[in-house]
């Protein structure tokens, strides 16, 4: 196995214009195994369509480099968009996992969305501990929980690489909303602290990226060190209660996502849709929990 020092992913990002989402192949070039991060499938409300071009254009990049696929990996249960993660493991036989604490978010939400009992979570074939350790090919991964945007972040960290999902974004836009139940302002600044004791020189990658007045371009990579320096709202100037005070005025005047209906119920069960008559069906809560 490699040391985990010396571990250099090779990492292709795809980027979602509908959601503002990158999804990731993240390759061991020892072995061509790779694994997908926050993967999306293409949702249309208006007409309730589920179709997944997206996926295609991984497992065409996958098919093109040869590689084979050993996990599909959440960083957190994504309120803005559907996962593809099923229809992933369908097309390639990959384990899905995420973080442990989605019990967490699955006690908070299940009851709006499914019958008496709450959900099954084994449409997950693994659930990582904080400091839980796993591979992809050679590499080693060391699971890193970061709550604070929702119970159940957490990050990947593969040698000179972190996937990090919401809990902190590029720079100049900042950092993620923490008003979901569940989420905590105080304690996302915590994980990002958690984050910031990483090596300055570690790349890290984003899950979304939206576009601030002074930029016209999308990124999603920067590193630690530039995050500690010059984020908007998390360098390392800023103590927790000048976050915590932002973070919460913020947050008030946001509105919810507009796809958290949907999601919500497709990801807790790792992008399966539940059926009735052979007919896929989605719930909608009226006047809950949602209803900000």
């Amino acid at each position: 196995m490699q040391n985990s020092t010396t571990i250099k992913p090779s990492v292709k990002g795809f980027f979602d214009t509908a959601t503002n989402t990158i999804s990731y192949v993240v390759s061991d070039p020892e072995t061509n195994t790779c694994a997908i991060i926050d993967s999306v499938a293409d949702y249309e409300p208006n007409r309730a369509t589920l179709t997944y071009s997206g996926a295609e254009v991984l497992l065409d990049y996958i098919e093109k480099e040869n590689l084979k696929v050993e996990w599909i990996l959440e960083t957190h249960i994504h309120a803005d968009h559907i996962t593809a993660a099923a229809y992933l493991k369908e097309k390639t036989g990959a384990k899905i996992a995420m973080g442990k604490e989605i019990k967490k978010v699955s006690e908070i939400f299940s009851p709006f969305f499914f019958k008496e009992g709450g959900i099954d979570l084994s449409s997950f074939d693994k659930l990582f501990a904080n400091d839980e350790l796993f591979h992809i090919g050679n590499m080693e991964v060391r699971v890193m929980h970061v709550p604070g945007h929702t119970p159940a972040d957490v990050a990947y960290v593969i040698g000179d690489a972190v996937f990090a999902g919401d809990t902190i974004f590029m720079p100049d836009y900042g950092s993620a909303r923490c008003d979901f139940p569940g989420g905590s302002a105080e304690t996302l600044y915590r994980s990002v602290h958690k984050l910031f004791s990483l090596p300055d020189e570690t790349r890290l990658f984003m899950c979304h990226d939206y576009l601030p007045k002074e930029r016209t371009n999308y990124i999603f990579e920067t590193t630690i060190g530039k995050e500690k320096s010059e984020n908007i709202h998390l360098n390392t100037t800023f103590t927790e209660e000048e976050f915590m005070v932002m973070r919460e005025a913020k947050d008030k005047t946001l509105d919810m996502p507009r796809l958290i209906i949907p999601s919500l119920q497709v990801n807790l069960h790792a992008g399966r849709i539940q059926k009735i008559n052979d007919v896929m069906i989605l719930v909608t809560p009226v006047n809950s929990i949602f209803s900000k």
